[in-house]
Order: structure tokens, then sequence, then C-alpha cells
């Protein structure tokens, strides 16, 4: 038995899709069960998902075998001590907190659990933390992206999607967006909310609450996908690679796990200044033939990457 433990409590976080994602993939074969460590549980979720609550009092609780902790802890929690020993322990670490990875390693010591086995998302990630353990891309099902057909006419879109908080946007690009609006570029940002007050409004602006559109429906709109966040910094950035699975060119600022992919000007564009990005999309806003060319290598990028062959290698690790 393979028990995944998440906190569950956010229907569009990135943690939660990774481990939707996973027990998509192990549960073909495997018998897995999802637990909540969050008593902030998104109702949504327990709903779609056969998502238990970790509850000692009422003897739900995982019952031995391989324990895979995915942006959720063990730390400062009671039950550990009142569960079934794990055969194997795993933590995929999806942040860039040192703190926690000390405690993770630490505590399975105290409850006579095996040591924990790393998984870290990117090897960006790997790099700047300076830990060992294996590297998995988070999974995605890149079958639900498709490359979108030729756009009847219209504006020239760029967009962005993300989670909404303050933390995933960065404070220059206000001024990116107002100078894109006033050379007719039309934006769509959903996860936009908090530049509500921020960016004024404007005919060609669209400021979308996360969540409105599934992904696979908001990112075919688009021309371009734009993306830089602020203080948040991306271990990964699946975002980004939904986009490169809808064939869609993809400006990114160069800090990131996404970048680890992106071949500046081929399947891609790496920006470090805000006036580098408006360069890139000008260039991209006057050839659609060079969007056509690197987003069709975006989506092979994709496909080498979450191939049948690549994801059964990662999926195996968890099956021994």
């Amino acid at each position: 038995m393979i028990h995944l433990f998440n906190g569950f409590q956010n229907p569009f976080g990135g943690s939660e899709r990774e481990t939707l994602d996973l027990y998509r993939l192990l549960s073909a074969d495997q018998q897995v069960c999802l637990w909540a460590t969050s008593s902030r549980v998104s109702g949504e979720l327990m709903r779609q998902f056969p998502i238990r609550r970790v509850s000692p009092a009422r003897r739900e609780v995982p019952d031995g075998g391989t324990y895979v902790f995915l942006g959720a802890h063990w730390r400062n929690k009671g039950w550990p001590y009142l569960i079934r020993r794990p055969r194997r322990l795993i933590y995929v670490f999806n942040t860039f907190h040192p703190k926690i990875i000390g405690l993770t390693i630490g505590m399975p010591r105290l409850l006579g659990w095996p040591g924990a086995e790393l998984v870290l998302i990117s090897e960006f990630q790997k790099r700047m933390l300076q830990v060992e353990g294996v590297v998995h891309p988070s999974p995605i099902d890149i079958e639900r992206f498709s490359p979108r057909p030729a756009r009847p006419d219209g504006p020239f879109t760029v967009g962005r999607l993300s989670r909404d908080t303050a933390d995933k946007h960065h404070a220059d690009d206000v001024v990116l967006y107002e100078a894109l609006l006033a050379d007719g570029v039309a934006l769509r940002i959903q996860g936009g909310m908090p530049l509500k007050g921020r960016l004024a409004p404007h005919p060609q602006l669209e400021l979308l609450p996360q969540g409105q559109f599934a992904a696979e429906q908001f990112l075919p709109t688009l021309d371009v996908f734009y993306y830089r966040t602020g203080s948040h910094v991306e271990t990964f950035g699946r975002v980004v690679f939904e986009a490169m699975a809808c064939g869609l060119p993809v400006v990114c600022h160069s800090h990131g796990g996404y970048a680890d992919h992106i071949n500046h000007g081929e399947n891609g564009f790496l920006f470090e200044t805000t006036q580098q990005a408006a360069q890139i999309l000008a260039e991209l806003k006057a050839d659609p033939a060079l969007r056509t060319d690197v987003g069709h290598k975006a989506r092979q990028t994709v496909e080498r990457l979450f191939s049948p062959q690549a994801l059964q290698q990662r999926l195996d690790f968890y099956r021994r």
C-alpha cells in the first residue's frame, strides 16, 4: 500500500495537483490511499477525490507500507506516534526551506521510522539547497493540454495563470502590463485579483479570479504565456509546462525550476529585466511564424519530459 499525504487545502495549489496526479498514475496498478494532514482540507477536493482525514480517535490512520509526504509534514503532530511504522518514508520536497528538510530528516529517528528518502522537484531546487535526493519533475497529464488551432483574427493576447496570492506577482509587472495595453496588446490574467486597484480598467484587460477556467480551457485563449513571480520563487512551475503543452511560446523570468528546460529562443524565452521581457514580447507580437515555431518546440519538450517511459521510470521509484 502507498499512502500519499497532503494538506489538500487549495484546489489550485501546486502540491495538491502534484499529489493528485501522482495518485492518478500510481493507482492504475497499485493500492493508493489519499490522506489530508490539515484540518483546513478543501471540501471541494474531499467531494471530488477519496481523501481521508488522519484521525487516530476514529481509527482513520495509515496502516504501514510506503508513506509519501508531498508539501505536507509530520512535524509537530501527535498522530505519527500512534500509527503503524512505514516500510519506506518518502518526502517530496517542493519548497526552498532548509529548516524543514532538517526537521524532516531528523524526526523519523525519534519515531523509529526509516530514514526519509528525498524527492526534489527540479535540478534548480537541488542546486539552490545543495542537498542529495532524486529529481522528479511534478507529474502532469499533458494529454489534457492540446496545441491550440490557429486563432481567428483578434488582438495579440498575452496572459498568465496562477493562484490569487500577492507573492505570485512581481511589482515591476504593473508597468509592463500598462505598456502592453498602450501598445494594443490584450491581457488575460487568471489569478489576477491581487492586481485589482493597481491596474486601471481597460477594455483589453481581463483580471480573473483563480479557478474561473480550467487551465486547459484558459491557456489556449492566449498567443503567449508570460510568467514572473514576486517573493515566491518557483521550484518547478507546473503552469509553465502546461502552457508549453498547449504549444504556447513562454516568456519567463530566468530564476525558477522551469528555466532548466527552456532553451532561450528555441522552445521558449528567458529574461532578467523588464526591458528584456518587453522586447521579447514585441518580437513575438510582430512575428506569428516565430510564435508557431517556438510553440511547436515547446510541445515537443513536454512530450519528452512526460513521455510514458519517463513517467514509468519515476513511478518505479515509489513501487519499490
